[in-house]
């Protein structure tokens, strides 16, 4: 056989392996750089500990019921319906104190963290999220579910999953986006032990932590979400949170009364944000000091628990009764409307806790109220009022939250009612878009830009107010520096924290083309120069990194 044959084989050979390399190497160099593989090593710790904090937090909110009520199961309004009332009054109002003595004199922040918070670190890499401080919220979050505050157990979870991840980023030296995805690994591990729900702790990780879906950040969110779930399983047994009987959907004819309890579910989820906020506008004009603010409104929350003792702590007990249509009308009503001030008050009095188990508590009474009411008006067409209290948690919890789609899965996880998929999706999708033609924003961004964050309107917006002028600014001393100004003529400059915005602002009003920098503490004096065209080099830069991390 001719050599030139015998050789074609070798060429080709080469020729496919050269061509594999070069595609490859550019993905494996990114892939290198980015510490990929130690971020997917890390999800398995990460994992790990969301599990565990998941579980002490759980027993730690169960020891401290126990001290009161003689029992540290969730179901607890069947115990304390035993109680003498003047015990059920100052419960809360004890946790208060404790939560008031912690936070005036160990928080940093003088209050309990939250989901806010972690949405906050994820945009601004400059915020951390300290574990000392994580751990705290967390006790506080205890003691206050544990002593009855109206509040969930799911934010507080999120926060502390989140913080131990960020500080294994710290330890381990990420760059900036592995730490962003180890911080959502940290919540899908902390959101799929706290409900058994994987698949919607990594829905939520994305939705509303990452606020993309990159595939570079499915992988070690995945294996956090699915080594937290397993260890959950393991010690609190593997069944979703609420046994209820299976429901159809008796006809399509019921579609209007979907729609029609979709539109119920975003006036009540409206309202019950506007409860929050006013509330929390109240507390805030009002002068009592920090350690007697949370006893005033344990006090307020037993008070209204003598009556209806439901509205105490997480409120599964209540939530399962409207899903087996155990309640009436009458007592789904004011449920409702005691819940709803109860959790305003909890969370307006610096207790600690979450808002998404008072949100599906709100919304299963809704829909229960709403599906008796139906029944009433149309017995042969309409399904039973459980159906419709599962559609009630999820369109009112999604809305609140702003997370239509892994709240939709967290219900299906949460119920194992799959055969409602389509009368959930249609309830959900009008509560969520009649909330945000109102609000406008999640109660988690509205926290956010109660504190001058705004992140509604993009990757832009994060970035102007997350990059300094000390990011971009050339120091005095570099070579192509000019003359200092003369700060007694003019009044034009900048100060190292002022934002890129307010750079951005300043060059546009201006016209200046070069704008120096002070120093924070004598504005006297000349420490940099910070010019037009870095200011929009650096915002260039961020805004393609955030989109290629977006699409990775």
């Amino acid at each position: 056989m001719p050599r030139r044959l015998l050789t074609a084989p070798r060429v080709m050979t080469r020729i496919i392996a050269s061509a594999a390399r070069d595609w490859a190497t550019p993905n494996l160099r990114v892939f290198h750089r980015e510490k990929q593989a130690l971020v997917w090593a890390l999800a398995v710790a990460v994992g790990l500990l969301a599990a565990l904090g998941a579980i002490a937090f759980r027993s730690l909110i169960g020891a401290v019921q126990f001290l009161w009520s003689g029992t540290a199961d969730e179901r607890v309004v069947v115990h304390v319906e035993l109680l003498p009332w003047w015990m059920i009054l100052l419960a809360p109002a004890v946790a208060g104190l404790m939560v008031g003595l912690i936070l005036e004199y160990w928080m940093p922040g003088k209050r309990a963290e939250s989901v806010a918070d972690v949405i906050e670190a994820r945009h601004f890499p400059k915020r951390r999220l300290h574990l000392r401080t994580g751990l705290l919220s967390a006790l506080v979050s205890a003691i206050s579910l544990g002593g009855g505050a109206s509040a969930g157990r799911e934010g507080p979870v999120v926060h502390l999953g989140a913080t131990l991840a960020a500080a294994l980023g710290r330890w381990f030296q990420l760059p900036k986006t592995g730490n962003r995805v180890l911080l959502a690994a940290g919540v899908a591990g902390a959101v799929s032990a706290s409900f058994n729900a994987p698949i919607a702790g990594v829905l939520f990780a994305h939705e509303v932590i990452l606020g993309h879906y990159a595939l570079s950040a499915f992988v070690p969110i995945v294996i956090a979400s699915v080594i937290a779930t397993v260890l959950s399983r393991l010690w609190f047994g593997d069944f979703p949170a609420f046994f209820i009987p299976e429901y159809q959907i008796t006809s399509y004819w019921e579609v209007p009364a979907f729609v029609l309890l979709g539109i119920t579910c975003a006036v009540v989820a409206i309202l019950f944000q506007f409860a929050l906020m006013m509330s929390d506008w109240v507390a805030r004009n009002v002068t009592i000091p920090l350690v007697i603010r949370p006893v005033i409104g344990g006090l307020a929350v037993g008070a209204i628990a003598i009556f209806l003792p439901d509205v105490l702590g997480v409120g599964y007990e209540a939530t399962d009764q409207a899903l087996k249509q155990i309640l009436s009308l009458d007592m789904l009503l004011m449920l409702l409307v005691a819940k709803t001030a109860a959790t305003a008050i909890t969370l307006a009095s610096r207790f600690g806790g979450g808002i998404f188990s008072p949100s599906l508590y709100i919304g299963a009474m809704t829909g229960g109220a709403f599906g008796l009411i139906a029944s009433s008006v149309f017995p042969e067409l309409s399904s039973s009022a459980g159906l419709y209290a599962i559609l009630g948690m999820g369109a009112v919890a999604s809305a609140v939250l702003g997370a239509p789609i892994s709240t939709t899965v967290i219900v299906f996880e949460l119920t194992g009612g799959y055969a409602v998929t389509l009368a959930l999706l249609l309830t959900v999708s009008i509560s969520n878009g009649l909330t945000q033609a109102v609000h406008g924003r999640s109660y988690f961004h509205w926290q956010l830009e109660s504190r001058g964050l705004f992140l509604q309107g993009g990757a832009h917006r994060a970035i102007v107010r997350s990059v300094v002028v000390t990011d971009f600014m050339r120091h005095l001393g570099d070579s192509d520096s000019p003359d200092p100004f003369d700060l007694e003529v003019s009044d034009l400059f900048l100060m190292p924290a002022d934002t890129l915005e307010a750079a951005l602002q300043r060059f546009d009003a201006s016209g200046a083309a070069m704008i120096p920098v002070v120093d924070d503490q004598d504005a006297t004096r000349i420490v940099g120069y910070a010019h037009q065209v870095d200011a929009l080099s650096a915002f260039t830069k961020h805004l393609i990194d955030a989109n290629v991390e977006e699409h990775r």
